[in-house]
């Protein structure tokens, strides 16, 4: 009787075992096949990846040469701003090197720009360009920043920052230990493109993408608050990026209805010593100037306001101008 127990104990532990070796197998599993695909297969990963690496390795130029520019960025610079164009007008000015990251604000690139500075980066003017409820919001991009923009020793501290609870903590961090739990909603994305002919098209993949940028896109109300906190994170970029010897200067995108709110950015960045720029007066611009959103610039639009900026590229490092 005995030995029956001893052998169906013994039959369990071994069935156990068994059992969490092949959760362990499918969860190593499950992990390097995410790895794989998120870097492979995802276009933001490997153009965040590599723009993130090529800015890392950014030197401060020497005597005579075109000054290195950090520009950073969420989907408004992405679409609006023709990199290839601006390195052609500026070739003797500047030498630009982007971060664009879609559906991001300001979280995303304090920590961001706080990882780039350590691993090496050094460019003599760091251009940032948040709209003013980019500036607003109290999130992160959890699909890509946490892996991609964050330093591990920063996740905490980002977690207080946001206001997070234990939960939402737990997972800002397996977003930056693990492919899967970052990205598989990019992940399950991919798939469905393989599995479902002409899937962007069918379920409006584009604008989903985007909705973390529209939905804030509400009308911000000023007054002290907004003020205050404007500032004071304008305060912080400027302190972040002098520690390591960076310029920062504002440059403020168009978008429909924004003259007022970009006047603002610009009063309120002014007062804690921060060059703003505003290279286009969104008066000017038209819908015809828009995507279909209504909030992003077209290839129209978007080579007015690159040309724009090429025109101010004297001022990254000089004083500021007005319209």
């Amino acid at each position: 009787m005995l030995s029956s127990i001893s052998n169906s104990r013994s039959s369990a532990l071994r069935h156990a075992r068994l059992l969490g070796v092949l959760c362990i197998c499918f969860l190593i599993a499950l992990e390097t096949g995410s790895a794989y695909l998120l870097k492979h297969h995802s276009v933001t990963y490997r153009r965040v990846s590599q723009q993130f690496a090529e800015a890392a390795a950014t030197g401060r130029s020497k005597s005579g040469e075109p000054r290195s520019v950090l520009m950073i960025g969420n989907s408004l610079f992405l679409e609006g701003v023709q990199i290839d164009r601006l390195h052609e007008l500026t070739a003797g000015n500047l030498s630009v090197f982007p971060i664009f990251l879609e559906g991001t604000g300001y979280y995303d690139w304090l920590y961001g720009l706080r990882r780039v500075f350590r691993e090496g980066a050094r460019p003599q003017v760091v251009v940032v360009q948040l709209d003013a409820n980019s500036f607003l919001w109290n999130q992160v991009r959890t699909e890509y920043s946490p892996r991609l923009l964050f330093d591990a020793a920063d996740l905490i501290r980002a977690s207080w920052d946001l206001g997070l609870d234990r939960t939402a903590t737990s997972s800002l961090l397996l977003s930056h230990w693990s492919a899967y739990w970052g990205g598989h909603s990019v992940i399950r994305t991919q798939i469905l493109r393989w599995v479902i002919p002409d899937f962007a098209e069918l379920f409006s993949l584009v604008p989903l993408q985007r909705n973390a940028l529209r939905q804030n896109q509400g009308r911000v109300q000023f007054g002290p608050e907004f003020e205050s906190t404007v500032a004071g994170r304008v305060e912080t970029l400027r302190e972040l990026c002098g520690a390591y010897g960076a310029k920062t200067v504002m440059l403020i995108p168009p978008t429909p209805s924004s003259e007022n709110t970009a006047r603002a950015l610009r009063q309120i960045s002014k007062r804690v010593g921060v060059t703003a720029l505003i290279p286009i007066d969104p008066a000017l611009l038209t819908a015809r100037d828009y995507e279909a959103d209504a909030l992003h610039l077209n290839p129209d639009g978007a080579a007015l306001f690159t040309s724009a900026i090429a025109r101010l590229a004297d001022h990254f490092y000089s004083s500021e101008v007005a319209f």
